[in-house]
């Protein structure tokens, strides 16, 4: 008796097929060091709800949950077989999964659990789609240069941020709306790639909520802090030095030594002499530059704290509040 044909089986290896493909990378901001904070049992059930939620939309809205990286989703819109609304369908699915992150959050907080913060790239293009793999392990999906880019993309969003292509941005036209272009340097490409962020979907009434701790207060300090760059996620050996201007919950605006560029990589150091804490190992990516008597000024969010120290400097920023009200 014949076995019966299985996805794994030789003849249907190199049955690709081109196609085009919108794919969705969506990553968790700092959840590494989120996870760093709990026991296992609790981050695979927090990631598991998020998992599970993600998944669901990106299903009502018609894509193809790809694979699960860690706390990284990829999704496909256009395979196995495509659609004329997969792109609007994309955006579409994108909006809904930050603004789902919101229950995410109410669940995880009356848990006594952290907020997590979710970053997403959009790219499209031509991809080839089909079964990867052997005999022993294979597995539906999609490769391309596209697909890669998707990824690239994914990586420069901030919390709650979606980022898409300019090859999506052109195609969708007016059904999204959304900011002033970023020209950002990925990783084999020799020219700049431009992103936009969505900010909304006029015509469903669906807008991308704000995740900003740049909302945050701000308090005004000057003290050193240290640096060093970071590139195709590898830090520099080279401390570099800086000052604070501002700091919040969330970020820091500074003066650098060098000229820093917008969606640039770091891992920074601050003393927070005030508590007598230091806080290392903070990772951040610069929102905003300026020039200023002939000195480099960038806004940082932070992407990546751990618990402990999201604690002191929040209790550093409510120290110097506090000694700022009872001054006036």
């Amino acid at each position: 008796m014949n076995e019966p044909e299985t996805p794994t089986q030789d003849n249907d290896a190199g049955k690709f097929q081109q196609l085009k493909v919108s794919t969705l990378f969506a990553d968790l901001r700092g959840f590494t060091s989120v996870s760093s904070e709990y026991p296992p049992k609790v981050v695979i059930k927090m990631l598991n709800r998020y998992l599970s939620a993600m998944s669901e939309i990106v299903i009502q809205h018609n894509g193809m949950v790809d694979k699960f990286m860690g706390d990284s989703i990829m999704a496909t819109f256009g395979t196995p077989k495509p659609h004329a609304e997969d792109l609007q369908r994309t955006l579409t699915c994108a909006v809904r999964m930050q603004l789902a992150m919101d229950d995410i959050n109410a669940t995880n907080n009356r848990l006594q659990l952290p907020s997590l913060y979710m970053g997403i790239g959009i790219n499209t293009g031509k991809a080839m789609a089909g079964r990867l793999g052997s005999k022993l392990h294979s597995e539906y999906t999609v490769i391309g240069d596209s697909v890669n880019l998707a990824s690239r993309i994914e990586s420069f969003s901030l919390r709650g941020q979606i980022l898409i292509g300019h090859d999506t941005f052109k195609q969708a036209g007016s059904f999204v709306k959304t900011g002033i272009p970023s020209e950002i340097f990925v990783k084999g490409k020799a020219e700049s790639v431009q992103v936009h962020e969505v900010l909304a979907i006029p015509s469903l009434g669906l807008t991308v909520p704000r995740r900003e701790a740049r909302r945050s207060q701000r308090v005004k300090v000057r003290m050193p802090f240290t640096y060093q760059k970071i590139e195709h996620k590898i830090v520099s050996d080279q401390v570099l030095q800086g000052t604070v201007r501002n700091i919040s919950y969330f970020g820091i605006q500074a003066e650098f030594d060098e000229k820093i560029n917008v969606l640039d990589d770091i891992k920074l150091s601050i003393d927070l002499s005030l508590i007598g804490y230091h806080a290392g190992d903070i990772y951040g990516k610069v929102v905003r530059t300026s020039e200023h008597k002939g000195k480099h000024l960038a806004a940082v969010e932070f992407t990546s704290i751990t618990l402990q120290n999201e604690v002191n400097i929040r209790q550093f920023v409510q120290m110097l509040i506090q000694g700022f009200e009872k001054a006036a």
